[in-house]
């Protein structure tokens, strides 16, 4: 015996489209707004780094798991290695035992924004360790000309390999800093949250003690 008739199909197809019709742009986003939005979102960058964070700090893991996965993610976007990031931090993060999720996450430090600048550090502080800064080193029209002309093999001595060897020194400064910051911040957020949870288990049982 049915109680409730089925909705007709095409109730749910016209549902779904008013709901569409209703939180869509009224006017379509031109290509250089979306470029705009994509550099500088409206709502700001801090929106996202928070959402990222809290991401991390929910994590159902100990503190020191969450932040050698958070300290993998930092080492590896302080590498020149542009595309290979999150392999490169799954990889330390499960050889260290830590949370593979956070080393994922974490591996957002490096983006669009902040990857020349990156390149930028490793390069000049490859330099220094290499006692070759200011000889022979290479402006960045000449480094584009051979990206142009796909000579890579000659790019290893000016470029990479001073890439390579900076990138050492700010992986490994970069994994402290955001350890220690991710270990006390997940212990904290932990903490907090169980005293919440310990004051919801204590409320429910004088409420429920009042009732009896």
């Amino acid at each position: 015996m049915r109680i409730f008739a089925p909705v007709p199909l095409n109730s749910h197809i016209r549902i779904v489209y008013q709901s569409i019709m209703l939180f869509r742009r009224k006017k379509p986003a031109t290509w250089s707004g979306k470029l705009r939005e994509f550099l500088w979102p409206r709502k700001g960058f801090s929106r996202g780094l928070r959402y990222l964070s809290m991401r991390v700090l929910r994590l159902s893991s100990s503190p020191h798991s969450i932040a050698v996965g958070v300290a993998a993610g930092a080492a590896s976007s302080a590498t020149p290695f542009v595309g290979f990031h999150i392999l490169i931090a799954l990889a330390f993060a499960y050889l260290l035992s830590g949370n593979m999720i956070a080393a994922g996450i974490s591996t957002a430090l490096a983006n669009p924004l902040t990857i020349p600048f990156i390149l930028a550090a490793t390069y000049e502080v490859g330099l220094m360790m290499l006692g070759t800064e200011g000889h022979g080193a290479m402006a960045g029209q000449d480094i584009l000309h051979m990206l142009r002309h796909l000579e890579f093999s000659h790019l290893w001595g000016p470029v990479l390999k001073p890439m390579l060897f900076g990138s050492v020194p700010l992986a490994a400064v970069s994994a402290v800093v955001f350890y220690v910051a991710a270990f006390y911040a997940a212990r904290l957020f932990q903490s907090r949250r169980h005293i919440r949870r310990q004051s919801k288990i204590q409320a429910r049982s004088v409420a429920w003690a009042d009732d009896v």
